[in-house]
C-alpha cells in the first residue's frame, strides 16, 4: 500500500493538489478574534492545550467567526455594525477575500456555513427598511454574494444550524438600529425579540417568550446534537431582571430557567455567550458585564454554579466541559472531571470562542 506521502507525490506529478485539512495546520481547536497592546487586531487559531497557533491580523476588531467545515478556512466578522467580513486562507495566514456588506446593510458580527461547506450565511441590519436579512455567499465563486432572504424579526445577531442539516436557527434580538445613531437602540418600548427557523430561504417557524419578556433581546445561541437550542439574552428593561437563560425545541414553546434573584444579579442582566458543555449535561453563559461564569441544567432545572471570572466572555465545548475566554487574556477549563488548567496570552480575546 502506498504511503501517503507517495499518494500526494502521485497527485502532484498528475497536477492535482490535495485540498488541505485543518490536521495540517495543527488541528487548531477553536478561533477567536483578539487585540493586542499596540491597538491592533488578530485572527487565532488556540490548541486543545490552549496555545495560540496561528496569529492572523485584521484590519479593525472582530466579533465571531465561522470555520468551513472541511478546509482550513474561516470568516472574520467586524464588530456590529460593522461592513466587513474577512476570509483567510489559514494555511497561508493569507487573506482570500473581502466581504462588504451591500449598501444600506451592516453585519452583526455572525455567519454560519452550509453543511457541505458550499454556501456562507450572514446576519444583516436592513437599515433603513428596519428588518433582519440573512445574505447567502457562494464560496465556490470567490465567496460572490448570490442572494438574501427575510431573517425573520429585527437585528439578526447569532446564527446556528441545526445538526445533520442546513435548516437555520436565527437570534433575532429584536433592536433596531442605524449606523447615523451609532449602537443607539430606537425601538426598546416595541421591540420583539424571536427565535426564526429557516429553512431554504423560508422562515418554517418562530418562538416567542410572551409580552411580559418583549424587553430580553435574544441574542447567542448554543445548539446540542440533539438538535435543542440554548440562547442567551440581554435584558433591556428596568431594574428587575428576568432570567436571561432559556432552551427552545421545534414545535415547543421557548422555557426560561430560573435562577435565585441574588445570583441572577450577578448576570447584570447579560449574557455574553453561551454554549453546551462537551457531554451536553450543563448550559454555560458569560457575562463580561458582571464577571461572572453560571452553569445550568441542560434540562432547564436550574443553576448548578456560578463563580466569579473578570471580562469573561468567550465559552466553547471541549470534552469534558468547556473553555472560557477573557478580555484579560485568560484561558481556562472548567470541568467536573479532570483538574482545571489556563493560559495567559498576551492579547485580549475579544467576544466569541468558536469551536472547530
Amino acid at each position: 500500500m502506498n504511503t501517503r506521502r507517495q499518494f500526494l507525490a502521485g497527485l502532484l506529478a498528475t497536477g492535482v493538489s490535495p485540498t488541505p485539512t485543518w490536521a495540517e495546520i495543527g488541528s487548531p481547536a477553536y478561533l477567536s478574534s483578539a487585540s493586542q497592546a499596540d491597538g491592533s487586531y488578530l485572527l487565532c487559531g488556540i490548541g486543545a492545550d490552549l496555545k495560540a497557533l496561528f496569529r492572523i491580523p485584521l484590519p479593525a476588531r472582530g466579533h465571531a467567526a465561522a470555520a468551513h467545515p472541511s478546509r482550513p478556512e474561516a470568516v472574520a466578522f467586524a464588530r456590529r455594525p460593522g461592513t466587513f467580513a474577512l476570509v483567510i486562507d489559514c494555511a497561508t495566514k493569507q487573506p482570500k477575500a473581502k466581504l462588504t456588506s451591500p449598501k444600506g446593510r451592516h453585519f452583526y458580527g455572525h455567519g454560519v456555513f452550509s453543511r457541505n461547506g458550499d454556501w456562507l450565511f450572514t446576519t444583516e441590519n436592513d437599515y433603513e427598511a428596519g428588518k433582519g436579512i440573512v445574505g447567502v455567499w457562494d464560496a465556490k465563486r470567490g465567496y460572490k454574494r448570490v442572494t438574501e432572504f427575510n431573517s425573520g424579526g429585527i437585528g439578526p445577531h447569532d446564527i446556528k444550524r441545526l445538526p445533520a442539516t442546513d435548516i437555520l436557527v436565527v437570534a433575532n434580538g429584536g433592536i433596531d438600529t442605524h449606523p447615523d445613531t451609532g449602537r443607539t437602540k430606537l425601538n426598546i418600548p416595541n421591540m420583539a425579540p424571536n427565535l426564526s427557523y429557516i429553512n431554504n430561504g423560508v422562515v418554517v417557524e418562530a418562538a416567542t417568550l410572551g409580552s411580559q419578556l418583549h424587553k430580553n433581546s435574544i441574542r447567542h445561541l448554543a445548539v446540542s446534537a440533539a438538535g435543542n437550542v440554548a440562547f442567551g439574552m440581554q435584558w433591556q428593561g428596568g431594574a428587575d431582571l428576568p432570567p436571561a437563560v432559556a432552551l427552545h425545541r421545534r414545535g415547543s414553546v421557548p422555557r426560561t430557567i430560573d435562577v435565585p434573584p441574588l445570583l441572577l444579579r450577578q448576570m447584570h442582566g447579560y449574557v455574553g455567550s453561551i454554549a453546551f458543555t462537551g457531554d451536553e449535561r450543563s448550559i454555560v453563559v458569560t457575562s463580561p458585564r458582571g464577571g461572572v461564569v453560571q452553569t445550568y441544567d441542560a434540562l432547564g432545572r436550574g443553576l448548578r454554579s456560578s463563580i466569579e471570572r473578570m471580562d469573561a466572555s468567550g465559552v466553547a465545548a471541549y470534552e469534558q466541559g468547556v473553555i472560557i475566554s477573557s478580555g484579560t487574556g485568560m484561558l481556562e477549563s472548567l470541568s467536573t472531571k479532570s483538574r482545571q488548567y489556563h493560559r495567559s496570552i498576551n492579547l485580549r480575546w475579544d467576544n466569541h470562542l468558536i469551536r472547530l
